[in-house]
Order: C-alpha cells, then sequence, then structure tokens
C-alpha cells in the first residue's frame, strides 16, 4: 500500500464520517432515540440498526471496491458506539460489522472488533458524559499552560485517556494487520512519521462525529430550553388572566346582592360554572365552539348585571370556524373589554357582537361594539399593537408566544362610534405543528 494511497485514505475518511453522522442526524428517528435518556431494548436495536446498515456495508464496498478503503470505519463506529450506547450493545455492532470481513476470510476482525466494543464500552462508564461530548483529539496548544494546570492541581487528564486510547485501539489493529497479513484490515505503512498519523486519524475521525452530533445535540437542547421558557410565560399569562376576570365578576355580583338577590344568585351560578371550567386542566388550545361556551356564561353575567335593554349580544359565527383549534380563554378579555370601556360608560348601553369566519388557511375572530371608543387607536400587528389595559395586552402577548408573526391583533376605535378587535391566526383543526 503506497504513502500517497495511505494519505488520501485517511482525508477521504473524515468526509465519510462527516457525511455519514450528518445525514444520520437529519433522521427523526435517529435523533429522538440517540439522545433520549433512557431507551428499551427495541428502540436501542433501531438506534444500532442505523449505524450497523450504512457503516456494514461500507466494510464490504472496501472489500468489493479496490483503493476505496475510506469507506470502512468499522473501528472508529464501535468505539462511538461503546461511548454512547454501551459494552453490550457496541460488542453486537462489533460482530455485525465483521461479518463481510469473515466472509473475505479476513478471520481476526470478529474476535478484534467485539474486544473492541468491550473496552469501548469500558471506556464510556469510566469517563463521563459531558466529557465524551466535549472530545477533541487536538490537546491544548499552550504546552506550558497544560503543564502548569496539571502540575498545580495533579488529576487524570480523561481527554487525554480518549485520545490515547483510540489511538493505542488503532496501533493494536495495524500491529496485528501487519503480524497476520490479509487476516485483519489496517492501513499498514513503513514510515514512522506515517504510522503515527495512521494511529492519530482514529481519534480525529471519532471526534468530527462527536462534534457533528454534540452540534445537534446543543440545539436540540437550546430549543427545548426555548420550549419550557415559552411554556412558563404562557402560563404566567393564564394565571394573570384568571383572578382579573374573577375579580371583575365577583365585582359585579356585589352590586346587585343588596338590590336584586335573585339575580345575584343567578349570577353566582354562573359563576360557578365559569369557575368550575377555569379549575380544570385543559390545554392551551380548544375548540372555537368550546370557547364560545364559555363566552356565554361570561354574558349571561354581565347581561344580568346591565339588563338585557342595555347589553344586547349578536354573534355572526361562520360553522365552519366551530372546530378551529384556538388559544383557551381568548374572546372573554376582549368582550370584557367592549363592555367596560365602550358600553359601561355610555348611558344607553349597547351592542357587542362576535364574528368568526374563515379566510384562506386562517380564522379571523372579531369582537366590536357601538360604545364610546378609546381613543384614536391607529391599528398594528400583534408584535407593535399597546393594547388597553391587562386584558388586550393579555390576549396580544398570547398570540406572540403561540403564533409569533403568523399571528395579527389589530385595533380599531373611533370616538363616539365603538371599537373594533380582530384577530388572525392559522386556522388548525386537528393538531398543531
Amino acid at each position: 500500500m503506497s504513502d500517497k494511497l495511505i494519505l488520501i485514505t485517511m482525508l477521504v475518511k473524515l468526509g465519510v464520517v462527516a457525511s455519514v453522522a450528518s445525514i444520520l442526524a437529519r433522521a427523526q428517528t435517529f435523533r429522538r432515540l440517540f439522545f433520549a435518556e433512557k431507551r428499551r431494548p427495541s428502540q436501542t436495536l433501531v438506534l444500532l440498526a442505523f449505524f450497523l446498515i450504512p457503516l456494514t456495508l461500507g466494510v464490504w464496498i472496501r472489500i468489493a471496491v479496490p483503493n476505496f478503503l475510506a469507506a470502512d470505519i468499522s473501528l472508529e463506529a464501535i468505539i462511538l458506539l461503546g461511548l454512547l450506547i454501551g459494552p453490550g450493545w457496541a460488542m453486537l455492532g462489533g460482530l455485525v460489522l465483521s461479518i463481510p470481513a469473515e466472509i473475505h476470510h479476513e478471520f481476526l476482525a470478529l474476535p478484534f472488533d467485539v474486544v473492541l466494543g468491550l473496552l469501548a464500552g469500558w471506556l464510556g462508564h469510566f469517563v463521563e458524559k459531558e466529557e465524551i461530548w466535549g472530545f477533541t483529539p487536538f490537546i491544548d496548544l499552550s504546552l506550558y499552560r497544560w503543564v502548569h494546570r496539571v502540575l498545580r492541581r495533579p488529576r487524570l487528564d480523561r481527554q487525554f485517556l480518549m485520545l490515547f486510547a483510540i489511538a493505542l485501539a488503532e496501533a493494536c489493529r495495524v500491529w496485528l494487520a501487519r503480524a497476520f497479513p490479509h487476516r485483519l484490515f489496517a492501513l499498514t505503512a513503513d514510515a514512522p512519521w506515517l504510522r503515527a498519523l495512521v494511529c492519530l486519524s482514529a481519534p480525529i475521525t471519532v471526534g468530527v462525529a462527536l462534534k457533528v452530533w454534540n452540534a445537534l445535540r446543543t440545539e436540540m437542547s437550546l430549543e427545548e430550553q426555548k420550549r419550557l421558557l415559552l411554556e412558563a410565560r404562557l402560563d404566567a399569562l393564564q394565571r394573570q388572566i384568571n383572578p382579573h376576570f374573577l375579580f371583575n365578576t365577583l365585582n359585579s355580583i356585589a352590586s346587585l346582592a343588596r338590590s336584586k338577590p335573585e339575580l345575584a344568585r343567578e349570577m353566582t351560578v354562573k359563576l360557578a360554572n365559569i369557575l368550575r371550567a377555569l379549575l380544570k386542566d385543559h390545554d392551551s388550545y380548544v375548540r372555537l365552539r368550546d370557547e364560545l361556551k364559555f363566552t356565554d356564561d361570561y354574558l349571561s353575567i354581565e347581561v344580568v348585571r346591565f339588563g338585557p335593554e342595555k347589553l344586547r349580544v349578536e354573534k355572526e359565527i361562520d360553522p365552519a370556524t366551530l372546530e378551529v383549534l384556538v388559544p383557551s380563554i381568548l374572546l372573554q378579555p376582549l368582550i370584557e373589554n367592549s363592555i367596560k370601556h365602550g358600553l359601561e360608560p355610555r348611558i344607553h348601553g349597547g351592542t357587542v357582537t362576535v364574528r368568526s369566519r374563515i379566510k384562506g388557511d386562517r380564522i379571523q375572530i372579531e369582537v366590536a361594539d357601538d360604545g364610546v371608543g378609546m381613543g384614536e387607536r391607529p391599528g398594528s400587528a400583534v408584535r407593535r399593537s399597546s393594547g388597553a389595559g391587562i386584558g388586550l395586552k393579555n390576549v396580544r402577548e398570547r398570540l406572540e408566544v403561540l403564533y409569533g408573526d403568523q399571528a395579527f391583533f389589530e385595533v380599531v376605535s373611533n370616538p363616539g362610534r365603538g371599537t373594533l378587535v380582530s384577530i388572525e391566526i392559522p386556522a388548525f383543526f386537528d393538531a398543531l405543528p
């Protein structure tokens, strides 16, 4: 084997392992199983198949295609399996990867790969997971700083241990391949410097795969933290609207307790229905049909409080929108805003109108009133609209959390003529993306 072919093979091998690692990282099932904290044996077998099917094919290609030796990355794969999955699974992987070599009369491949899997698994148990993910084959370029750190606080450098162990495994394979020709595959060279380079290529190849997957792991961790942050923010907003709504409803009941006790009792029953709905565990989204039922109880309380002659409610609901998923407690703050800021200051009261319709792949929901208005308030997108009071602000922020730029929130108010609050969000019927 010429020195030039060995150098080319080592360079191509880096590209092969980077490509395989990147392709595996794009598979959703691989990502879910690979980064799972706990896996069932059946799941681990599926994960192992992601590794072994392409890599065993690589061993077969190395045997079948002359001078294409870089396809065989079985040593590096077994070490990765031992470090990340465990000794038993790495030994099984070594057994499978050695099958094409055994068929080709490389009889040392099976015992070598199985023992390598066992030793790599032991190394994985000895080294902490974060140190494995952070492994790099490049030692600190400042030798003085590295020596000073070790002398000041003597300890076993596990990064160096991994580097030495992987390079030693490759050195053992090279020695066996030279001692027993055609019984074990390895890149064998005569020049000492090239032999050293071959041994160092193994930890470099392992490090490339770990770097690719660690970048994916970091990205997934950031996405998970972002999701948890959004859930916490949404939960805080949900907790904010419930006491606000309760406070205003109790004020309505208190205003009728002495003058109209029967109506106050009726309102208390309605309030109990509302509280029962609020206290139940529910998702962030509900169907518009259920959201309208919730607002009906609230409007019943307000109609009793104001009187049917002063508070009228109209609905223009497109039946096609009833099964659309919308954020829970979406309409009540908007209706409360119309009553409190639009109709309550008006002597003769007025009408609250709730509308919904489908616009392409989006749903438009409007809450309008013909009250006194809220002064000049230009319409704007959800990310710029300021809202009026806690109710509109809460709805605006929840839409921003749940939909981002896909949500549109607009408030148009004309003094003496009323206010229109319009919302446009994606229309999902079964599940959210």
